[in-house]
């Protein structure tokens, strides 16, 4: 009809059951097309009729939360202390699937610190063997478990070992970084249920501050975690999960350095080197680096230090000559080392009066550091930091963003960068002297 001809009641076309022969007397390139547009018409209704039928259910798929491995034990390979003194052994081990509130994370990259050799020494406090140390990593989320809302499998993220559960009355402090579920209140060797997610051999291996990054995949709290900038280099920012933070807001927010100050720095390894980064940051005028190694001389100054110093070249005690130096003392003095005797001298260092030294370093569990009661007296002031002050979940992600705008260069402090395999290779190198920071990479 749309072709302005009447339908006829010749018989149908061959080629189509339901299609009339066309038009009688019209050409045959009109019949044929005539044809066509009823085939299409009559298999138009055939599709629309067929929407009624019973159709195959679409198989179902997993949450986007969830990756196929998501339920499933992975095995991997760990450095596992089995007991206090003994070298790190590489082994396989077996890592359940993440539970309510955790995240299962492939480590990427994890940095060696002084303290993880604290744990190895037996210096760390209420420490169950055997152990997977580590703290001080980034890696890419691999799996989340029910109610984790802050990050996505794909995500990049840095672990670190001082939570932020966001609940207690610490965490809702403005004032203060400490969190009642960190090891200073609770033991972090099991997971916050009590329970453990690696076990290797058939038994139960412990973690290390919840995080345990010297496994390939570790599962961690959620609020031990923060998701980080896609082109953040993870092999480089894994040192901000622990060594830099801890330095560089030792300066910044603990002792709040003002410009202009004089500052004296015991210790000059990853995190010593990183306070001398923030007291330059901080606009300190004179920054006195001590250090009985004098090949770490060289890096201290490239990073700010005015001045380097080894207590061995000197018959007094390095606080009186610090004292002669400044005058009357320095404004600001940080412990990096963790012995009683530099936490003396550095407390002693300061001014009389108006002088802080902040206590940085990790003493050996049991340690009695004797104070002069006249130091106090007269106004010294002696504070510990743990992170640099920072509430990590909420510094994390804002200093990775400060590293990739080049507002702090902290790849100066990576010295090393080995394979897990060599992971006793690095501890050597740390116990020697002969690093700053190793990075390891899985």
């Amino acid at each position: 009809a749309s072709l302005g001809f009447a339908c006829s009641g010749a018989p149908p076309c061959s080629r189509s059951p339901t299609a009339p022969a066309g038009p009688q007397g019209a050409p045959r390139a009109v019949v044929q097309l005539w044809q066509h547009v009823c085939q299409r018409a009559a298999l138009h209704r055939f599709t629309r009729s067929s929407d009624n039928l019973p159709r195959p259910k679409p198989k179902a798929k997993l949450p986007s939360s969830l990756t196929p491995l998501s339920f499933q034990v992975i095995r991997c390979r760990a450095a596992v202390a089995w007991a206090v003194g003994k070298p790190l052994s590489l082994e396989e081990v077996e890592v359940a699937p993440p539970k309510a509130r955790e995240v299962r994370v492939k480590i990427v990259a994890t940095g060696i610190c002084r303290t993880d050799d604290h744990v190895l020494e037996g210096a760390f406090p209420d420490i169950d063997f055997p152990i997977i140390p580590g703290h001080e990593g980034a890696g890419i989320v691999e799996s989340i478990g029910e109610g984790v809302t802050s990050v996505k499998p794909g995500d990049k993220v840095i672990l670190f070992g001082l939570p932020q559960c966001g609940e207690c009355c610490f965490c809702k402090n403005p004032d203060s970084n400490y969190c009642l579920k960190s090891h200073l209140s609770v033991s972090q060797c099991l997971l916050p249920d009590k329970t453990s997610r690696f076990t290797c051999r058939g038994k139960q291996i412990h973690h290390f501050l919840w995080i345990s990054t010297f496994a390939e995949y570790t599962v961690v709290p959620e609020f031990t975690l923060a998701k980080v900038a896609a082109a953040a280099p993870l092999d480089k920012v894994c040192l901000l999960g622990c060594g830099f933070s801890t330095g560089y807001g030792a300066a910044i927010n603990t002792a709040k350095v003002k410009p202009g100050s004089t500052c004296a720095v015991f210790g000059l390894g990853g995190v010593g080197l990183s306070v001398v980064m923030g007291c330059r940051a901080a606009g300190a005028s004179r920054i006195i680096a001590v250090d009985i190694n004098k090949e770490k001389f060289a890096r201290a100054k490239e990073l700010g230090a005015t001045e380097c110093i080894s207590p061995r070249d000197f018959k007094k005690p390095v606080q009186e000559v610090l004292t002669e130096m400044t005058g009357y003392g320095v404004d600001y003095s940080f412990e990096v080392i963790g012995t009683a005797d530099t936490t003396t001298a550095a407390l002693a260092s300061c001014n009389m009066s108006t002088g802080v030294c902040v206590v940085v370093g990790v003493l050996p569990s049991g340690s009695v550091v004797p104070i002069d009661p006249l130091l106090l007296l007269s106004g010294h002031t002696c504070k510990g930091t743990l992170l640099g002050g920072w509430k990590m979940r909420d510094a994390i992600p804002k200093l990775v963003s400060s590293y990739l705008e080049k507002k702090f260069n902290s790849d100066l402090l990576i010295t090393h960068t080995l394979p897990m395999a060599k992971i006793n290779e690095g501890f050597q190198l740390l116990r020697a002297g002969k690093s700053i920071r190793t990075v390891l990479l899985f």
